[in-house]
Formats: structure tokens, C-alpha cells, sequence
């Protein structure tokens, strides 16, 4: 049968184009008990029928196809043909996988509790492919499919952050979708305040471990380590730079220097001959002029941590920042202004309300927490609340949802939690993208994740109603080109 390969194709128009040239790492059949247990190396063609395939956020098709090929997406249409021998999978809707931007499933807990990392620290290297299996099959049965991972929670710098696709019989290695999606700070985080002692209301004392909230004065002093640190990757970079200009000027007037010599050989060569002649004749010894060189420019010391802040500091990578308090938002947006290379991230942003002009104008997005009011939380965090995402977002800011990055376990709980932030104002389509094509575009893999387009990996949820509403099911789970979860009855 003929197929229409790379393109999306809306009653027989093309509309948009491309191929990502790279496919999904082979991987060995799940043992999980929810999982199919069919890899699509059973079919080499993958089709998907759907009513409707979200395309991406306010693009939508009706009757559609959605043809997977070696784990990438080849086709999207409503008149495709589906091949012979391939492989289909219905349901009432088709969409792009989510993705948790802010979370610790499948972090060693010695890496997410690491208090001093630098900023060249590897969140990559701290991913345990042997523990939290069910919670990553619990999270895929959700619907999440990716997750970005940040190591050192609660540490001033935390390093380079990592995606990570969350199929549990990938090997580490195959399931790395970039080790460096990210560099993170933290700003006004509690900290371990020890153990106390407490009395009961009977009268007898018990010992509990807590948290104290940290002085306003060393808040401020960590934003401004923030700007301190990216100041530190500014200079690094310009130094770099610098070192790159010097060393051009240097090669070009050796080249000069040497076309210069070689053209005037002859002469140089009779006029020496002549003088070594007449030293000669003298009786005396011709010294010879030496050549003086130009020193070569000495390439500036290579700083691993530097490197980092400097890949931060031009934009190269985005910064997160986790802050919650209104001062210390409003102040790390003042400190960080003069940084127009900068790509600032919100993390947590509590408070984040009382800026929301600034942040919208200044284009930066915040992660936001959705959390319970019933919940225990630190002081930094009473602040936020299931309505955060829906004011902030009317305010223009962008917002993406994220599992709060301190227990691997609320992943699984991010798409119920994103469905509850619709119900308390903010719109569904905003949160569909939030999960989505937002935080893919934000972390730099719009190319690769966010949407169901041709060329993109297969990253893919079939579901039997809309995407967020607490009663839609979540019937098969495509991550990575491999079907990973298959609920159908």
C-alpha cells in the first residue's frame, strides 16, 4: 500500500514537514505487569487511529493516523493508509506523551539529597536504573512518558540537570534524553533545623526532626551568589572569546610575517651573503639578527564549573531557579536583569503572583508546584495553591506543572494534579500544553518531544476521552517508540 511519509497531511494538503534523523534505542521486552509485553520490533510499522489526534495545543484532526516507524513518527493524517503487517492501536484520542520538567523519579536519594554540588555536577550520573521501577510503571500508566531530573534539591547550586525518558527496561545510557537540560540554583530553601523535643497535649514529650526557615538577610545573600556565579560564566566566556579574537590577530600576522619573508628571499638571502662576506674579510664573526615572534596568546585555564555557569550565563542553557517568596522573586529578577543572554526558570514560585507583570514581560516561565492545602509544607511553600497556575497564566506569565522534584512517588500524581488546576481556572489547553509542547520548547527538545508531528520521536498516549478530565482512561502508552503500557479491557 502507498504511504504518505514525513509530512502531516490534512485531507490530502501537506502542511508542515521534517525528519528527525535518529531512532529509538533498542530495548528488551517489559516484565512489568501492566505492559503489553508487545515490542514494536513485532511490527515494524506502528498505526494509531484516533478520533481526534492532538497534534499539538490548538491543533487538532479528526479520523486521523498517526503511522510510527523505528520509533519515530513518519505520518500524521486523516487519509493515510495504513500498511500491511503493521500494527494498530485505537482509542478516542491520540496525544503527545507528558512531561514532568520538576522531578526525582529515578534519582539515587544520595543525589537528590547531596548538599554541595558545583555547578558542573552531573545529575546524569546520579540515575539508578535498577531502583523505582513501579513507580516509573505507575507514572507511564498516568501518562507521563519524560521527566527532567535535578540532583542536590535543597543545595545553592545544584548542577546540570537531565531528561529522561521513564521506560524501566531502557538502559540508562539508551533512556538519557540530555545531560545537560539545565543548570539549577535554589534561593530561601528551609533547611534541616535538627531534632527538637515537643510536648504531647497529655502531657509527655516526644522528639521530632524539622525544618527552619532561613534568615532574610542569608536569602539575600544567596541571590546575590546567583548573580556572583553568573558573573564568574560571563568572564569565563569572555575570556574565551577574547582568547579566540588574540589568537585569529596572532595567526594572521604570522601568515603577514611569513608571506612577507618569503617574498623578499632573494634580497634578504644576497644581503646576508654579503655581510657574513664582509665580516669576513674583517676578520670578524657575522652574528646573525634573530627573528622575533610574536608571543602566541595563551589560552585562558579550562574551569569544568565555569564552563557551566557560562552556558547559563549566554543562554545556551536555561537557569531554574527554585524561589518562592515574593522579596526574593522580586529580587532575583532586579539582580538578574543585566544578564540578556540569560534564560531564567522559576521553580516552585509560591509567591510568584506579586510579579507576575515582570515575568510575563521578561518572557520567564515558572514550574509550578500543584500542591493540596491539606498537605505539609515548609514555610517557603503555604503560599501556593491549585489556583497559582490558572492566576499566574491569566496574567501572561508562562506556566508549566511540575512534581515538585523532592519524591520520585508524585510523578505519577502530576496529570491528576494538573487536572485539578483546571478545575481551579486554569484553561485545559494551557495545561495540555504545560505538560507538553511547553515544556519540551522550554528545555530545548521541541524537536524531538512535545507534539505529534512527523519527524518527532514517538512519545505517544492513546486515551478514551480529553486529556486532563479526571475520567478519561489511559488505554496504551507509546515512550520511545515502544509500547510500554496497555490498559484496554
Amino acid at each position: 500500500m502507498k504511504t504518505v511519509a514525513h509530512w502531516l497531511v490534512v485531507g490530502g494538503t501537506a502542511l508542515a514537514s521534517g525528519f528527525y534523523d535518529g531512532a529509538a534505542a533498542a530495548a528488551k521486552p517489559s516484565m512489568n505487569p501492566i505492559v503489553a509485553g508487545l515490542d514494536f520490533d513485532d511490527a515494524k510499522v506502528v498505526a494509531v487511529r484516533a478520533k481526534r489526534v492532538l497534534v499539538r495545543p490548538g491543533v487538532t484532526l479528526s479520523d486521523a493516523v498517526v503511522l510510527v516507524r523505528d520509533g519515530v513518527i513518519e505520518a500524521v493524517g486523516e487519509d493515510l493508509a495504513v500498511p500491511e503487517g503493521a500494527r494498530v492501536v485505537e482509542g478516542s484520542v491520540c496525544c503527545a506523551g507528558f512531561i514532568d520538567p520538576w522531578s526525582a523519579l529515578g534519582l539515587e536519594s544520595g543525589v537528590l539529597s547531596d548538599p554541595s554540588p558545583d555547578a558542573a555536577t552531573r545529575t546524569a550520573d546520579g540515575l539508578d536504573p535498577y531502583e523505582g521501577d513501579h513507580l516509573r510503571t505507575q507514572a507511564l500508566a498516568a501518562g507521563v512518558t519524560s521527566v527532567r531530573l535535578q540532583g542536590g534539591r535543597s543545595a545553592a547550586i545544584g548542577g546540570l540537570g537531565a531528561m529522561v525518558r521513564l521506560d524501566p527496561d531502557l538502559p540508562a545510557g539508551a533512556s538519557l534524553l540530555d545531560d545537560r537540560t539545565s543548570l539549577a540554583m535554589a534561593v530561601g530553601l528551609s533547611v534541616d533545623g535538627g531534632s527538637q523535643f515537643i510536648q504531647r497535649p497529655d502531657g509527655t514529650f516526644t522528639m521530632i526532626s524539622g525544618e527552619r526557615a532561613v534568615d532574610p538577610f542569608d536569602r539575600l545573600s544567596q541571590i546575590e551568589k546567583v548573580a556572583a556565579k553568573l558573573d564568574e560564566g560571563r568572564a569565563y566566556l569572555m575570556a574565551g572569546v577574547e582568547y579566540r579574537h588574540e589568537l585569529e590577530a596572532w595567526e594572521l600576522a604570522i601568515a603577514e610575517q611569513v608571506e612577507e619573508i618569503e617574498k623578499d628571499f632573494k634580497k634578504a638571502k644576497k644581503a646576508r651573503d654579503k655581510k657574513v662576506a664582509e665580516a669576513e674579510e674583517e676578520g670578524e664573526e657575522h652574528k646573525e639578527k634573530r627573528y622575533k615572534e610574536d608571543k602566541k596568546p595563551k589560552a585562558p585555564k579550562y574551569d569544568a564549573e565555569k564552563e557551566a555557569l557560562a552556558l547559563a550565563a549566554d543562554g545556551m542553557v536555561p537557569l531554574v531557579v527554585e524561589v518562592h517568596r515574593a522579596a526574593e522573586i522580586r529580587n532575583l529578577l532586579a539582580m538578574t536583569e543585566r544578564f540578556d543572554r540569560l534564560r531564567l526558570v522559576i521553580a516552585g514560585g509560591s509567591e510568584a503572583l506579586h510579579s507576575a507583570d515582570e515575568l510575563a514581560e521578561r518572557g520567564v516561565p515558572v514550574i509550578v508546584w500543584p500542591s493540596l492545602r491539606g498537605t505539609r509544607h515548609s514555610d517557603e511553600l503555604t503560599g501556593g495553591g491549585l489556583e497559582l497556575a490558572g492566576e499566574l497564566a491569566a496574567r501572561g506569565v508562562t506556566v508549566l506543572l511540575g512534581s515538585g522534584g523532592r519524591d520520585g512517588e508524585t510523578t505519577r500524581d502530576l496529570p491528576l494534579l494538573a487536572a485539578l488546576t483546571v478545575a481551579h481556572g486554569f484553561e485545559r489547553e494551557a495545561a495540555f500544553e504545560a505538560l507538553t509542547l511547553g515544556a519540551a520548547t522550554t528545555f530545548d527538545l521541541a524537536h524531538r518531544l512535545g507534539s505529534v508531528e512527523a519527524g518527532k520521536e514517538a512519545d505517544l498516549l492513546v486515551l478514551d476521552g480529553d486529556p486532563l478530565d479526571t475520567t478519561t482512561r489511559v488505554l496504551h502508552v507509546i515512550c520511545g517508540g515502544r509500547e510500554v503500557a496497555n490498559r484496554e479491557d
